[in-house]
């Protein structure tokens, strides 16, 4: 089993990174990336715990672009180091991140929902305070039930406590991840809202930006979906990778690791047959450690 799209602690995930692999470990995940949301900071901690449980890790990041509809998320696999253009996209969505939360703070109190994003900053010990964070929070008040619940009322598109979110730059951060070492691949694709008459033109200007790869398989996407991915991947001379986008069982119940669309395992050929060779034609026969 293998997995390429995972999240930490590190940002909006619940496990931490050492706990995380130490997880795969027990589901038998062979291949794992850690993608956190816009950071690189939990890399070091995952690679170490892979290196004493014999997991091949696959150094990544998750970063925000910039998108008229939906969202669009690029993934960075491979990293060996965080060459200049990443830092400064890290550093600039960091602070779009803070503003973003404070606004969000500023609509929950005009709800009269007692919360202070210094509580947030005091609870959770993260540099990437996200929706997810607000959602426990409103939680443990008794505000919601459970996070959906909060989502539901508060923080999805068009409810009274969303902000939305500024990306960087798609070419941009192409360059950076490539620089630092890494492919970009474009995650969850179908998170853009594109009707799928649209579909193929609007990865094919996306590829024309320098995007290497596609993110098929997901949870979020149904098996016919995740099949036509592929083979659209495919004919545009694309990388099809697989991740389970896993949180954490407080965060997406329904997202397990080394599982992707329809509950189906991650194949073992996404990462031999397709994105390990790509990684070895530009790092060389061995990949090269994050530092």
């Amino acid at each position: 089993m293998i997995d390429l799209h995972t999240h930490s602690t590190a940002s909006d995930g619940t496990y931490s990174p050492r706990e995380l692999v130490q997880l795969a470990y027990k589901k038998g995940i062979s291949v794992l990336a850690l993608t956190d949301h816009d950071t690189t900071d939990g890399l070091i901690e995952a690679q170490n715990e892979c290196k004493e449980a014999g997991i091949i890790f696959v150094p990544g990041i998750e970063i925000s672009i910039e998108w008229a509809t939906g969202e669009f998320h690029l993934l960075g696999l491979g990293l060996t180091h965080k060459n200049e253009e990443l830092c400064r996209i890290i550093d600039f969505l960091k602070n779009e991140r803070i503003n973003r939360n404070k606004k969000m703070v500023e609509k929950l109190r005009e709800q009269k929902i007692d919360i202070t994003y210094e509580e947030l900053c005091e609870k959770f010990h993260t540099k990437n305070i996200g929706r997810p964070h607000f959602a426990q929070v409103l939680q443990e008040k008794g505000i919601v039930k459970n996070r959906q619940q909060a989502f539901d009322r508060f923080f999805a598109n068009g409810r009274p406590c969303f902000v939305d979110r500024t990306g960087a730059d798609l070419k941009e951060a192409v360059v950076a991840i490539k620089k630092s070492g890494g492919l970009p691949v474009q995650a969850h694709p179908l998170s853009m809202y594109v009707s799928w008459g649209k579909m193929a033109d609007t990865i094919s200007g996306i590829k024309e930006a320098g995007v290497v790869g596609l993110e098929a398989w997901h949870p979020g996407a149904r098996v016919s979906e995740a099949e036509r991915l592929e083979e659209l991947a495919h004919s545009l001379g694309m990388i099809a990778t697989g991740g389970s986008d896993f949180h954490g069982e407080k965060v997406r119940a329904d997202r397990k690791l080394g599982f992707a669309s329809g509950k189906r395992k991650i194949r073992d050929k996404h990462w031999s047959e397709e994105l390990l060779p790509a990684l070895q034609k530009i790092q060389g026969e061995k990949l090269i450690p994050f530092e």
